[in-house]
């Protein structure tokens, strides 16, 4: 009988994910960042070339190949489809989660150890991330891994986990090559503790098997390029390292990161500060780690919201040290009740009501989507207004999880964070599905490529392109009866005896479709 029920608590703790993993609905990608690398991974296998990252006929060298290589090689093995693309992010964010789950027993003991991955899995900066096709999940991952190997570690004969830690380190760089050097920065007091580790001849070991796959990417590559690949990296890192259009003040993630760890910052924050009080190996991963990281990030010129992934479990840990310390403080427990249970529900209903009335009509949302977003809120609210001062810390525990739980699992299968350009996708389906169309090879004219929004469009209408040809440089390079995207009307209009427009439309503004006669 105890039997059974083990089996059934694994089960759930299984079964409780699927809603904020898995969406098998229709999916549509974003131009930048997962486009990109969805379109670079085609042109892997249509053209067979699985060294070179490729923009059309041109080498991108700013980058490892890393990413699309796993798409491709997911796409190779499950079918050319759009699920397949995800699935290594999806993969990652599933081991990610499994991974904080192991940290909460690390740190704190088995009771209540679902609940960090819970967090994690609904705060809103990680949930978007892991349904998009980029490398940013997987290298997070990939840190996660890195610590809880280091708190593993607790004596020299602890080989696996010393094989481990360097083991993720190389692969960490072929996803996102020198910001591999910030957690490991971020690392150093806590390897005063473990000051044997670097002496291992099993962390080199490991170092250098983690190092194998941009090692032979390395000497694949350089046969092809006028200097080493490292050269090339170093430059982009250079550029990132300078004013860019993502430079941001000093202070931007000491708001964006509150913003983006919602709902949960601020219980992370306060578990951040309880931290410091507790034993060397718990401040050291759980407060000074972070700290430190984001110190790192602060100084560096460029700035995103996804450099912060690489610490959401660890946030995701501290929030439930915050909810643990909050609630169950005779001295904040009484206005944190009301400010959960009152507060924050009111302001739910009361956004919810503005965009039902004011605000729907003037975003792109169809009736499902503003159906499922419009039940989320309400049953976000809801559900933390029913915490009273009479419920136990564990049915605090699930209450506080319900409302953002139904949120995003209601989101993701609304498809607002997987099909997130459906109009394009729609426009491309209808097009695809015409007779002039149909089994054709279509080719893209490079030179309207002028800016962000025709790069944007070109990427994804490429991708959704049932058989893509190759770049042309204009389109008079068109042969006979041979279709293309172009922008450039004027010379369609000046020469009606030799191309003919077949489609255009706002939503692929300003891509048209053309034949030559």
């Amino acid at each position: 009988m105890l039997n059974r029920i083990s089996k059934f608590k694994f089960l759930f703790k299984l079964i409780i994910f699927i809603p904020l993993i898995f969406y098998f609905g229709k999916r549509s990608y974003i131009a930048f960042d997962e486009g990109f690398y969805a379109l670079q991974a085609r042109w892997i296998l249509d053209k067979g070339n699985w060294t070179i990252p490729l923009w059309w006929d041109e080498y991108v060298l700013d980058r490892t190949i890393g990413l699309q290589f796993l798409i491709a090689k997911s796409q190779d093995f499950f079918g050319r489809n759009i699920f397949s693309a995800y699935l290594p992010t999806t993969v990652a964010s599933i081991l990610m989660l499994f991974i904080t789950y192991k940290l909460h027993e690390e740190f704190f003991n088995k009771k209540y150890a679902i609940i960090s991955p819970l967090i994690l899995s609904t705060t809103y900066l990680w949930f978007d991330y892991s349904h998009l096709a980029t490398q940013d999940i997987i290298y997070s991952c990939l840190v996660t891994i890195g610590i809880l190997s280091l708190v593993k570690i607790k004596n020299k004969h602890n080989k696996f986990y010393i094989l481990l830690f360097g083991i993720w380190i190389g692969l960490a760089f072929m996803m996102k090559t020198f910001l591999v050097f910030v957690p490991l920065i971020s690392l150093v007091p806590y390897f005063f503790i473990k000051k044997n580790l670097l002496l291992s001849k099993f962390f080199w070991i490991g170092l250098l098997i983690g190092f194998i796959p941009y090692l032979f990417w390395t000497f694949s590559i350089n046969p092809y390029l006028e200097k080493n690949i490292i050269f090339y990296l170093v430059e982009k890192f250079n550029f990132l390292s300078n004013k860019t259009n993502f430079t941001n003040p000093f202070y931007y993630y000491f708001w964006n990161i509150p913003a983006t760890f919602l709902p949960w910052s601020f219980f992370a924050i306060i578990g951040t500060i309880c931290n410091i009080y507790q034993s060397k190996e718990k401040k050291y991963i759980l407060t000074f780690f972070p700290l430190i990281l984001i110190l790192i990030l602060s100084i560096f010129s460029t700035k995103t919201p996804y450099y912060t992934l690489q610490i959401s479990s660890i946030f995701s840990l501290n929030a439930y040290v915050g909810i643990k310390y909050l609630f169950n403080s005779k001295r904040y427990s009484q206005i944190v009740l009301f400010v959960t249970s009152k507060i924050i529900p009111l302001f739910i209903f009361a956004l919810t009501f503005i965009y039902y009335f004011f605000l729907k009509n003037t975003v792109n949302f169809n009736s499902k989507e503003n159906t499922f977003l419009i039940l989320g809120l309400l049953f976000f609210g809801l559900s933390w207004s029913l915490i009273k001062h009479k419920n136990s810390f564990k049915e605090i525990l699930i209450i506080l999880i319900i409302g953002p739980y139904l949120l995003t699992s209601l989101l993701l299968q609304s498809g607002l964070f997987t099909d997130r350009s459906r109009e394009l996708r729609e426009k491309m389906e209808y097009l695809s599905s015409l007779d002039i169309v149909k089994n054709q090879t279509i080719k893209v004219d490079k030179s309207g490529i002028k800016n962000s929004l025709s790069q944007s469009k070109i990427i994804r209408i490429s991708l959704l392109t049932p058989k893509l040809g190759e770049g042309l440089e204009n389109i008079n390079q068109l042969k006979k009866s041979e279709l293309a995207w172009t922008t450039d009307l004027n010379k369609i209009k000046n020469n009606d005896n030799f191309f003919e427009l077949i489609y255009e439309n706002n939503i692929l503004k300003p891509w048209k479709l053309i034949l030559r006669k």
